[in-house]
């Protein structure tokens, strides 16, 4: 199993409390869930409130208690801050809840010189950056080391199931299954993992199972790390300052630029964009340009220069030049349109390809170059209609109902030629279709040719080709199925006018 680093913040709730709505936590202050008490400051647990206390037992055991509503969402917010200060020593960090997240112990053991090392390091570095206790815990498996983070212990290699256990069954967190097992003598995670597990499945069900295997320390849950949001701006240091607007404008063209070929490569467009630049004095400007739609490269770069332009050469203007420019992306959308195209990224050789395309028309016709349009229709091949390079290309009927069009999924393999069959039913008689598309029998086996019948281990259909094709019998012309025959291949097979044909192969 991976060694995992969890580090676990004590009291979040309250602690996330004085973080963003100002209160005390050095008073008595109590957070409350569906009227229990979910987590409390240390101030309220030395007047003997406890978690799991029903509001009224708690104000009774102290009268001057701070009571506050769990928000879940003021939770994350506070400790957001949290996950960026350990994001800036280590990478991958998955986020337990709000107040705990865990991350692998390899990578910052190994460049930090030990676990110990790594934990410390951490726990340090939200206590500098957020003002925050924390405490980190090492074992293998994140439930050990949540655990191991709240004892503030780092257990050994080789050693979590012996850390385990002597735990209290409650450490599970899983309340009625602790109840249950305390009532039937079972108190320790020792004593519970020690029971058989096809037994515990059997016996208490599918999460008592996972419950089994966490208490003896196999915890096979993969970490899932978050992936830090990308960084997306960009910053321009200049040797000498900045004071004229052409060698401003000249600057803005390769910032830009640079910004452009960033947000290409995340597929993301920019469409609100923040300009910082600092003087030689330390004088920081700012301004945010807002756009209705998407800015493009010379947009940038326009709005850059216009920007230089007013802050040297308005009577605001700083009193020095600029020595660093900065463009900060502040709003950004997906946009699949600034993927690479067909001719190098997209918009760059497209023009040049265009060109040499209409050459090509002019030396050999119209008809030289083809580009394919997907239109309607029943098979696969009669879908794809080619049309000269610079028509128009509308598709035609894409809409419009198909009778006896090819099911979804589209087979791999569309034979030319349809291979004669037979569709037998499990008297060995061939399978029929009526006019109300009824079938004599279900098919069990199918002959392909002059191979050897195979059975069917499952089918779909019929699908009519043509609603007015039927016999004046009532016998169906022509309808399609898809069989799944028992030698692992599936076919798209065709019943038309009493004979079976094979039109297409499935992998």
């Amino acid at each position: 199993m991976v060694r995992t680093i969890v580090v676990w913040c004590p009291d979040w709730p309250v602690v996330a409390a004085e973080i963003v709505d100002g209160y005390p936590a050095d008073e008595p202050v109590a957070v409350l869930h569906a009227n229990r008490v979910l987590a409390t400051s240390p101030a309220a647990r030395a007047e003997g409130v406890r978690r799991g206390l029903r509001k009224r037992e708690a104000q009774g055991r102290c009268p001057h208690l701070i009571v506050l509503e769990h928000d879940p969402g003021r939770d994350m917010r506070a400790f957001e801050p949290v996950l960026m200060a350990v994001e800036e020593l280590v990478p991958g960090v998955e986020t337990l809840r709000p107040g705990a997240c865990a991350l692998a112990a390899r990578g910052p053991a190994r460049y930090y010189g030990g676990e110990a090392e790594a934990a410390e390091r951490i726990v340090e570095q939200i206590a500098q950056r957020c003002d925050v206790e924390a405490q980190a815990g090492i074992a293998e498996g994140t439930f050990a080391a949540g655990l191991a983070a709240r004892a503030g212990v780092l257990v050994a290699p080789g050693e979590t199931a012996g850390f385990l256990a002597d735990l209290s069954i409650a450490a599970l967190g899983r309340p009625a299954l602790a109840d249950l097992l305390r009532r039937l003598g079972i108190h320790t995670l020792s004593e519970f993992a020690a029971l058989p597990g096809a037994d515990v499945l059997a016996r208490f069900g599918f999460d008592a199972a996972l419950a089994h295997r966490l208490a003896g320390g196999r915890d096979e849950r993969p970490l899932a790390p978050r992936r830090p949001p990308p960084d997306l701006d960009v910053t321009e240091t200049f040797d000498e300052p900045v004071e004229r607007v052409d060698a401003a404008a000249f600057a803005a063209r390769a910032l830009a630029e640079r910004l452009h070929e960033r947000l290409q490569q995340h597929g993301l467009a920019c469409t609100r964009l923040g300009i910082e630049a600092t003087t030689v004095t330390g004088q920081e400007l700012l301004r945010t340009w807002r756009h209705d739609g998407l800015l493009s490269v010379n947009a940038i770069a326009d709005r850059l220069r216009w920007q230089l332009d007013g802050w040297l050469k308005s009577r605001y203007s700083p009193n020095s030049g600029i020595i660093r420019l900065r463009l900060v992306p502040e709003g950004v959308v997906e946009h699949l349109g600034l993927q690479p195209g067909l001719w190098g990224e997209a918009g760059e050789e497209r023009d040049r390809a265009h060109r040499a395309l209409t050459r090509v028309q002019g030396l050999l016709g119209p008809d030289a170059v083809l580009t394919a349009v997907l239109d309607g229709g029943r098979a696969d091949s009669s879908r794809i209609r080619l049309v000269a390079f610079g028509d128009e290309r509308v598709a035609q009927g894409t809409d419009a109902p198909w009778p006896g069009r090819l099911p979804s999924p589209s087979p791999a393999t569309v034979y030319p030629v349809p291979l004669p069959a037979v569709v037998a039913d499990k008297d060995g008689q061939v399978v029929r279709v009526s006019g109300r598309l009824e079938l004599s029998g279900a098919p069990a086996s199918v002959r392909i040719g002059e191979e050897q019948a195979v059975g069917v281990v499952a089918w779909a259909g019929p699908w009519p080709v043509d609603e007015r094709w039927w016999d004046e019998d009532g016998a169906r012309r022509r309808a399609r199925f898809q069989l799944q025959l028992a030698d692992e291949r599936a076919i798209l097979a065709v019943l038309e006018e009493g004979t079976w044909h094979v039109e297409g192969l499935y992998d």
